[in-house]
């Protein structure tokens, strides 16, 4: 551990601004001292206590709830004292201050040790340090995170699946195989005179293909789990006065984009994520893709192909009422080859007709019918975004993960496949065969925090609230 992480912390745990209630949370080692300092006498272990929280001069903060948790029955395996008070910021501010006064004013000549270096927590540490003292793992920790920044149901049962072990529990699986498999193959190693098979005895190849069988499975959950955190972006583009804004706004039901009979209104990017079936998209409509004179409405031409560039997915809107044109026909094609040259291979565009309202009889066509207007074909559209997503209708059982869990699986495959090829050559390759079993165990580890580095644990903490 790092030095920072000997030093007793303290923050507010409730979010900022005025509610009923509100948390000061202090963690470290020993904190008797700063509670007789606050409340004025011994708190029992993991009880509820109500009394007055105490400044210097003995008089009354607030009063409240004081709850002691002794190490290493705690949240961070620390000991932690958590102060409940009325919900105030001013309140709360009086209250951290006092915590860390007090450390700074406790003499040891009275008997009262001092509290070596109180400060204030930077974001996630309190997580960081139950993580650190083995209260949690890493994916248990993210999953804090994901569970308080969930936005559906479905993403917060994930997230509280994942918080459980869920998701670290089949890691540990796949990793004990990983073990058994590497054990069998450095006891061939070491010892080649026994002249013994332990690879063919032991079924490798069955062990191996199993492994891949289970690696197939957690690697399904967990690209659903990072799509039910991250979502896809989805940008809608095409030509002026299609219809982009009303599609937008009739995707999200709220009138987020101002819509007008009039060509370029829209100048700049508006968007909005929505909700499918509990997976969100983010959903961007652009400035209508011309040929213009207009300054402004070149910046935003511009801002709309960045978009389209970036995006997951594109939906390439089409004005059904104008099709027969061929200025606009021409127009689309121009379009459609642009989006070809811009879009990085794999990211799909979707022909979408808007103003199916408005064409009697109805007509045959490539791609999706619909009316922004009137709702028509909107069901089956959010349902080819989750199709274009990745989305499989499998909701139970799946955990949430992150973009960074999918790629160290991936490099779990990656390096179980050459393995593969070594088992079949045997002896000439077990030492490959051996190290490509150890990078796959690393690569696994990585997820649980195993096996990590302390740059990777910075970036993931500093993402987490304060107090938190």
């Amino acid at each position: 551990m790092l030095a920072r992480h000997q030093n007793p912390i303290a923050a507010i745990a409730t979010a900022p601004g005025r509610g009923g209630v509100g948390i000061v949370r202090v963690s470290g080692k020993a904190l008797r001292p700063i509670i007789d300092a606050l409340c004025g006498r011994e708190l029992k272990a993991r009880e509820a206590t109500y009394l007055a929280f105490r400044d210097a001069q003995g008089e009354p903060i607030d009063h409240g709830l004081a709850i002691y948790f002794p190490a290493p029955n705690s949240f961070t395996g620390e000991d932690v004292l958590e102060l409940q008070a009325h919900g105030g910021p001013v309140v709360l501010q009086l209250l951290l201050a006092r915590c860390v006064g007090a450390a700074e004013s406790l003499n040891p000549e009275n008997g009262m040790t001092r509290l070596a270096g109180l400060r204030l927590a930077q974001p996630g540490e309190f997580s960081e340090r139950a993580f650190l003292n083995g209260k949690l793992d890493l994916a248990q920790a993210e999953a804090i995170s994901d569970l308080i920044d969930a936005s559906t149901e479905l993403a917060a049962r994930s997230a509280s699946r994942s918080l459980a072990g869920a998701f670290s529990k089949e890691i540990h699986v796949l990793r004990d195989a990983l073990i058994h498999l590497r054990m069998l193959v450095e006891a061939t190693l070491d010892f080649p005179e026994e002249e013994i098979d332990f690879l063919r005895k032991a079924d490798a190849r069955g062990q191996l293909s199993k492994l891949q069988q289970i690696l197939g499975d957690v690697r399904g959950k967990a690209k659903q789990g990072a799509l039910l955190r991250e979502g896809i972006k989805v940008v809608i583009a095409g030509q002026p006065n299609a219809g982009k804004s009303s599609l937008l706004n009739a995707l999200a039901g709220a009138e987020l984009a101002i819509v007008t009979p009039i060509a370029g209104t829209t100048r700049d990017k508006v968007q909005q994520t929505i909700q499918i079936e509990g997976v969100p998209l983010h959903v961007i409509d652009t400035a209508g893709l011309r040929d213009s004179l207009d300054e402004v409405e070149k910046i935003g031409i511009a801002r709309a192909w960045a978009e389209i560039e970036a995006a997951d997915a594109v939906l390439f809107l089409h004005d059904l009422t104008r099709r027969h044109e061929p200025d606009y026909a021409l127009a689309d094609e121009r379009i459609a080859r642009t989006l070809r040259e811009k879009l990085p291979d794999g990211v799909p565009t979707v022909d979408v007709w808007n103003k199916a309202d408005t064409v009697f009889p109805a007509v045959e066509i490539a791609g999706i019918s619909l009316s922004a207007k009137t709702g028509e074909g909107l069901d089956i559209l959010r349902q080819k975004l989750l199709q274009l997503a990745g989305w499989q209708n499998v909701p139970e059982g799946v955990y949430m993960a992150r973009e960074r869990h999918v790629q160290a699986l991936n490099r779990v495959a990656s390096h179980i496949d050459i393995a593969e090829q070594h088992l079949l050559a045997q002896a000439q390759s077990l030492d490959l065969l051996a190290e490509e079993l150890r990078l796959a165990q690393n690569a696994l580890s990585e997820i649980t925090g195993e096996f990590t580095s302390d740059d990777l644990l910075g970036v993931i903490f500093s993402r987490f609230c304060i107090g938190k």
